[in-house]
């Protein structure tokens, strides 16, 4: 049984509370992943620019999910830590990296709007977005 079945009224409240805590629309594709457990198919994300993990990639340990306190839409989620990192506020972190901070994931809202299909940018340690998918969709299918 996936997360959507018997329990849409649950789980469309707690997409709609996290929506409206963040202010964007969430894409489908990440919705999705979560509904099916959250588990990545790989970790290496490849890179035309290099990082400050390799020359040509850089590494995701988690996708983060929605509700509770570590949420993208909890107190230890998005916004935090925008703020605690001073990465740019350009949309909503979504997955860790094995460094702790240093660099992270982000859906990048600042070409679509809030309502709009964001990008997947990499912020390293240069606080730069970089562009690294055109949609969570694609993010997925190049982890390696």
């Amino acid at each position: 049984m996936s997360l959507f079945q018997g329990s849409r009224g649950f789980v469309s409240n707690l997409i709609g509370a996290a929506e409206r805590a963040l202010g964007v629309r969430l894409p489908r594709s990440y919705l999705d992943a979560l509904a099916s457990g959250a588990v990545l198919d790989g970790r290496r994300c490849p890179t035309p620019f290099p990082t400050s993990w390799a020359a040509d990639h850089f590494e995701v340990a988690a996708l983060l999910g929605i509700g509770g306190p570590d949420g993208i839409d909890g107190e230890f989620g998005s916004a935090y830590l925008v703020e605690e990192w001073e990465y740019p506020d350009i949309g909503v972190v979504i997955c860790q990296t094995p460094s702790g901070g240093h660099d992270i994931v982000m859906l990048d809202y600042t070409a679509c709007g809030p309502t709009g299909e964001p990008f997947v940018a990499f912020i390293d340690e240069d606080r730069v977005p970089r562009r690294v998918a055109g949609s969570f969709a694609e993010f997925l299918a190049k982890l390696e």
